[in-house]
């Protein structure tokens, strides 16, 4: 049996672009980097959904590699929802009320 499909809230889709262009500002190249790193993480939370700790509720979190961004989702029956994807110095109760 396959995992279920991964759909990303329009909140999650907006903070990864606006994270894309910030570090594309600092650096060419560097936002191509950061998007690798969040579409590697996606990947993994589609293909197992489990894996990561639950923070909040059902509400789980997964840490994008090299840079210090979490991804918030959940796992429904016939979907994986990402929430957000937040800076590490965010406070965390902006996607609180995303669920």
């Amino acid at each position: 049996m396959s995992p279920p499909p991964l759909s990303l809230r329009a909140q999650a889709r907006a903070e990864i672009q606006e994270a894309f262009e910030w570090y594309e500002d600092q650096r060419p190249g560097l936002g191509r980097e950061f998007l690798a790193a969040v579409r590697a993480r996606l990947a993994d939370i589609e293909e197992a959904p489990a894996r990561y700790s639950k923070v909040r509720g059902e509400v789980r979190r997964a840490l994008v590699d090299r840079f210090p961004y979490s991804i918030f989702y959940f796992a429904e029956p016939d979907e994986t929802v990402v929430l957000a994807c937040f800076h590490g110095k965010r406070d965390p109760r902006h996607w609180h009320k995303r669920r």
